[in-house]
């Protein structure tokens, strides 16, 4: 938006500043980056669509200082999702829950829902704390592009957009879980996993379940996401890199696919899961920086982190679609 470029920085009571102000404040989690607003402030909420380049339909994610704010969001609260709050917050869960007064139709697209989470990132919880609000914020990205796990990844996505003078860009280093938060609809029944993310189905499910036997690992209560696009990376085109992205289920089809795409590159982070999603996305971006055309990337089990990493690296790999 200037001449002057944006320096990512450390300085909390700056991007508080900011955030009173009406700026955007770039935010690091545990996840991935934000581009985070005051979430009552409805002007600023409308310019992180703009910055993005994001429909405004899309629903934004209110991030909280404390699991005690989550009825001054949300009224009516299920029990479960209160109970999954309690548990995994902070956290890498978000919980969709009817929303309060308090949430602006601009954060929900005009949901009468709202997706609620505490990040586990100290820079940002205290920026909350000192902010009085709650941040509206999706990844620090440029729509359906590859989300960023470091400050530089921000600043090379969205520098030009902007504002020098306004905007701030913490910087809280790399991102240790590397993958977005599981999004959980409790304003569905049974409650529905829209999103895989950092808290595995798995792990939800024994959040949720008091009565299961030790043996049974079979999710209770839990649906898999259907209807409509309603939460941060339902479609079927996202997290994607601009080369093409080609999948194989194992190693053992990595040679006919190499075969098939001369020059492709292999991506293959199926040994710890935990490593995979830390290093996915700067992963691709890296191929983006190589100008690689082609990534064979070998998807890993469906257990574990590995449903987060099948999910984002099918949709990368999916035809994509025009906005």
């Amino acid at each position: 938006m200037g001449s002057q470029a944006i320096e990512p920085t450390t300085d909390v009571e700056r991007a508080a500043w900011a955030l009173a102000h009406g700026g955007l404040v770039v935010i690091p989690t545990e996840t991935v980056y934000g581009l985070a607003a005051d979430a009552t402030d409805a002007a600023a909420v409308s310019r992180i669509f703009t910055v993005k380049g994001r429909p405004s339909g899309h629903p934004l994610i209110v991030h909280l200082a404390d699991v005690a704010d989550l009825d001054r969001w949300a009224v009516d609260v299920p029990a479960d999702a209160r109970r999954l709050a309690n548990l995994s917050w902070p956290g890498p869960l978000t919980v969709i829950v009817p929303r309060s007064d308090l949430v602006p139709d601009e954060v929900t697209g005009g949901r009468d829902s709202v997706g609620l989470r505490v990040p586990a990132h100290p820079m940002t919880l205290e920026l909350i704390r000192l902010s009085g609000t709650g941040l509206a914020a999706p990844s620090a990205n440029r729509f359906g592009a590859v989300s960023p796990t470091t400050a530089a990844h921000v600043v090379a996505d969205l520098a030009e957009f902007l504002d020098p003078a306004l905007d701030v860009v913490l910087d809280g280093g790399p991102c240790p879980v590397g993958v977005e938060s599981t999004i959980v609809d409790f304003c569905s029944a049974p409650p529905q996993i829209l999103r895989a993310g950092g808290i595995t189905p798995e792990q939800v499910a024994d959040l949720l379940s008091t009565d299961r036997s030790p043996t049974d690992r079979s999710p209770k209560n839990l649906a898999n996401a259907s209807g409509p696009a309603r939460a941060s990376g339902m479609l079927d085109s996202h997290y994607a890199p601009r080369g093409q992205v080609v999948l194989v289920e194992s190693r053992s089809e990595v040679a006919a696919a190499s075969a098939a795409h001369p020059g492709a590159v292999v991506l293959d982070l199926s040994d710890d899961l935990a490593v995979a999603a830390r290093s996915l996305y700067a992963e691709l971006r890296l191929a983006d920086d190589r100008g690689t055309d082609t990534i064979i990337a070998v998807l890993p089990p469906p257990v574990g982190l590995g449903h987060a990493i099948r999910d984002r690296l099918i949709k990368a790999a999916a035809p994509r679609t025009a906005e």
